[in-house]
């Protein structure tokens, strides 16, 4: 078949490529497998990392490097992207306050901030920006986004009667008893926050922020209990002084309560992150009239269908009538391949993991021309 448009959408390769270069690679295949195609590179991401480089390479924006406290409070260089319609800001809360920036030795959420969130997201605004989508994986803290909060101008009072200094860390939520937005920065109310958020968690309990994230963020048992009753006081602190109940809010758990943070003191919004970044690249117009789709993450399994990025383009793909084929690094046997036109990772066929780590760029491009030569249509 002759294919005359190609869209080519993938998330990134973790640890092995960011979605711009899988897309590369991807193209290099479509090139030689079907010459006579226009292509159109969309790197996609689902709001974890990655958000940041993918929408603003698909929209033709631009990276801006700040310094801003990380986790434990030091200076630390961030940066956000400020898209291609110059109006619309993406944050990563992982380049403020990830784990990633922690050695396993200092992790401990009793102890981090999202202050540098806070810091990001003044930066973003001072950059002209007056729709900010913020993406809240990978973090290193449960302080219920009072940090971020405070570096917004939000003022927090303590059972003593003293105004909290800025950084609060997750340790600090049992002492909390008031909560004063009146200096919060007026920009804040006046533009559009979306949370790219792809967990349901809420805020506390079996299922919430500390008992569920903890754990991996360095928490013992003893540090569990001790946020999860700090996140519920803040949570009753929201509720008597904002008028505001977000302890039960489906994702207000995420990034350590950040997602509820952000709802109570700033305003957001909490929706999915492919959905977030398809609107804001414009996925579905640019699907529109496409031959082919293709897209592709680093494993396709049962939870690819909970908000990640290859379902999410099949799902774009199918509302255009338009094929999908995806070339993941690796499939489970739960993978949802009914969704796909034909699924080809990287992983088989004589090729292994630390193959595919070895040479993913090569190997995409093998795939790609296989997936494309033997399409039935």
């Amino acid at each position: 078949m002759t294919f005359l448009k190609i869209v080519i959408a993938p998330d990134s390769f973790k640890e092995s490529l960011s979605a711009i270069e899988v897309a590369r690679a991807m193209a290099a295949g479509v090139r030689e497998a079907a010459p006579e195609a226009e292509i159109d590179l969309c790197p996609m991401a689902d709001g974890g990392e990655g958000t940041v480089e993918a929408m603003a390479a698909a929209t033709d924006g631009q990276f801006r490097t700040v310094e801003v406290a990380g986790p434990l409070g030091k200076p630390h260089e961030a940066r956000f992207g400020l898209l291609g319609d110059k109006h619309t800001a993406v944050i990563e809360m992982a380049e403020a306050a990830g784990l990633g920036l922690l050695p396993p030795d200092k992790r401990n959420p009793l102890l981090t901030t999202t202050f540098g969130v806070g810091q990001l997201i003044l930066a973003a605004l001072d950059a002209g920006a007056d729709r900010l989508i913020i993406g809240i994986g990978g973090s290193a803290t449960t302080d219920g986004g009072t940090g971020c909060a405070q570096a917004l101008g939000v003022v927090f009072i303590s059972r003593d009667g003293r105004a909290f200094a800025c950084g609060l860390t997750g340790g600090d939520l049992g002492d909390i008893k008031g909560i004063d937005i009146s200096d919060r920065d007026e920009r804040v109310g006046q533009c559009e926050i979306l949370v790219a958020c792809d967990v349901t968690n809420p805020l506390t309990g079996p299922e919430g922020a500390a008992a569920v994230y903890g754990p991996q963020k360095g928490a013992t048992p003893e540090m569990v209990e001790t946020l999860d009753a700090g996140l519920a006081n803040l949570a009753a602190v929201i509720r008597e002084q904002l008028g505001m109940e977000v302890e039960p809010v489906p994702g207000a758990g995420a990034a350590g309560g950040l997602g509820a943070g952000l709802v109570a003191f700033a305003g957001a919004k909490l929706r999915s992150g492919i959905e977030i970044v398809a609107d804001a690249v414009g996925l579905g117009r640019r699907i529109a009239g496409a031959d082919l789709v293709i897209t592709g993450e680093g494993k396709l399994d049962s939870q690819s269908s909970a908000g990640k990025t290859a379902v999410g383009v099949a799902k774009a793909a199918e509302a255009a009538g338009a094929p999908c084929i995806c070339i993941p690094g690796q499939v489970a046997p739960d993978a949802p391949r009914d969704m796909f036109l034909a699924v080809r990772p990287l992983v088989g066929e004589g090729v292994t993991v630390a193959d595919a780590m070895r040479n993913p760029a090569s190997l995409l491009k093998v795939r790609t021309v296989d997936a494309i030569r033997n399409a039935r249509l």
